[in-house]
């Protein structure tokens, strides 16, 4: 019997990196080990405090029920406590802040709760595919707006105010920017506020990366004008190593979190109250922490940089956030010329550009998430397969 997949799935392929790693598993049984320098998933553990109320949390009898859709309040005033620390954005805990499952779900419920079919989304090329993937998956379309090089990477609000807005609801922005690292500032900040107002589109930021090589963590929340037209997304997956828990948040104004409740509250029961009370040990974590992680991270994109010398690619030093995205010589075609010659040849797999969009095609995106001697070991591999 065969059942056809409903029309929502036709135009959405999987996910690269599920089949890549799929690819990387049959090469592993050849008995030469892949090196996966493509995928941003932390190899360091959370703090040690963080596992102790784990634990202490596991073990006591009256934790194992459903939870509320909204998460415990421990948990959201920790999240509001966070932003106020950090970004210096004030929330109201119990309106103004959503616990979710990753914020990789987010991305979904905020698609399905605002669009549907005859809507637009902007998203950008190039930038994280599940974007495209909720707006598609939710009726609406998506459309591309271009970052380049040459324009730090930011959106051309002008350009963009030029084309027919009428049917788009939703702009997609993720500032540091993925794959490209690149940082917002306040004068664009600034003018996208007011973009979004002029156009009346919901402004949705994602911000996993702000704590990851950025020496001063920013939220969209914190400009003036800013709760009144932004959603923002956040994740304790880079800044507390917990990927893997699947601990995010929204935040934002109230009767958008209302809003994208009513459809969450239909998805899913709760998280685990114990990982909820270690992911506010996590949200407590004070500035060492964050500058441990990052002395950590700096010493291992020192080697990536040698890497990608060897490979003579250029690269920005200033760009954040937990990848190096490099330019590659105009000599190869693209990025997945360079990164399959690499697989093939020295066993090490680096993620092409493309993935993120056609203005990635020149580029490649090497990931942090590998202890030096990793590195090291790469760079061993490429100069005597490649050279």
């Amino acid at each position: 019997m065969q059942i056809q997949v409903a029309k929502r799935l036709q135009g959405t392929e999987e996910y690269y990196f599920s089949k890549k790693l799929r690819e990387i598993e049959e090469m592993n049984k050849t008995g030469i080990r892949v090196i996966n320098l493509g995928i941003g998933s932390p190899d360091l553990p959370p703090h040690p405090e963080v596992m102790a109320v784990l634990n202490e949390n596991a073990i006591l009898p009256t934790t194992h029920g459903y939870q509320g859709y909204k998460g415990i309040p421990a948990l959201r005033k920790a999240m509001a406590d966070w932003y106020q620390r950090y970004y210096n954005v004030f929330l109201q805990p119990d309106t103004e802040v959503l616990p979710l499952i990753g914020s990789k779900e987010g991305i979904m419920h905020i698609c399905m709760t605002y669009l549907q079919e005859g809507d637009e989304a902007l998203i950008p090329n190039p930038g994280y595919p599940t974007y495209r993937s909720a707006v598609n998956l939710s009726g609406a379309t998506a459309i591309d707006y271009d970052l380049t090089e040459e324009n730090n990477w930011l959106p051309d609000l002008d350009a963009l105010s030029r084309k027919d807005l009428s049917r788009v609801k939703l702009m997609w922005v993720n500032y540091p920017h993925m794959p490209t690292g690149a940082k917002v500032n306040k004068e664009f900040a600034a003018r996208l506020v007011a973009f979004a107002q002029q156009h009346q589109i919901l402004i949705c930021h994602d911000n996993p990366y702000s704590f990851i090589l950025n020496e001063q963590p920013e939220s969209l929340l914190q400009f003036e004008g800013a709760k009144e037209v932004v959603l923002e997304l956040n994740s304790l997956s880079k800044s507390a190593n917990m990927a893997g828990w699947r601990i995010g948040m929204l935040v934002g104004k109230a009767t958008w979190i209302a809003d994208v409740l009513r459809f969450k509250s239909n998805m899913d029961s709760g998280m685990f109250q114990p990982m909820q009370m270690a992911a506010v040990k996590a949200l407590e974590m004070g500035k060492d922490w964050y500058d441990n992680l990052n002395s950590i991270y700096r010493a291992r994109r020192e080697k990536v940089f040698q890497l990608l010398d060897l490979l003579q690619c250029t690269y920005d030093k200033n760009q954040v956030g937990m990848f190096v995205w490099a330019k590659i010589p105009h000599t190869i075609d693209n990025g997945y010329t360079l990164t399959d010659e690499i697989l093939q040849k020295a066993r090490v797999f680096i993620t092409p550009g493309g993935i993120f969009g056609s203005n990635g095609n020149g580029y490649i995106r090497v990931s942090l998430c590998q202890d030096e001697k990793v590195f090291q070991e790469s760079i061993d591999r490429i100069k005597t397969n490649l050279q």
